[in-house]
């Protein structure tokens, strides 16, 4: 079990959105976050790196905004849907455009590999996490 699912059991207030849900996008968040930190790091390291500056700022972009949704996240007991919403929508976003831009170097980069594929589930998590938000 998750430590995300963990905390959200020991909650004394009710939380109104399945809690398996929830900490899984909780979960792919921080996942997300640190592949793309990793990712980046690597990246810098890469002999072609002027044809890695997309991927290295998409990266970046992408670190912050999980890391940013995932605290706000983390806190959802009584959300404000105005907040939560485009939050998680502005991930989902950033999720797609950087897993799009990994994809482009998976073939020849494992680590943009791995990278693509925590942004493909964090995307999917955002969108499972906003449709249980209806």
């Amino acid at each position: 079990m998750s430590y995300a699912r963990q905390m959200l059991d020991t909650f004394t207030r009710t939380v109104h959105v399945d809690a398996d849900v929830l900490a899984a996008a909780i979960d792919a968040m921080s996942d997300c976050a640190q592949s793309c930190t990793a990712d980046n790091a690597a990246d810098l390291s890469e002999p072609n790196l002027a044809e890695m500056v997309t991927c290295i700022r998409l990266c970046m972009d992408c670190a912050d905004i999980c890391t940013a949704t995932a605290g706000v996240t983390s806190r959802l007991v009584d959300y404000d849907p105005g907040v939560l919403r485009p939050l998680l929508e502005s991930c989902l976003a950033i999720c797609r455009s950087c897993g799009d831009e990994c994809e482009r170097h998976a073939a020849m980069h494992a680590h943009c590999r791995v990278c693509a594929q925590a942004c493909r589930r964090c995307e999917q998590a955002c969108r499972d996490l906003l449709a249980a938000l209806d």
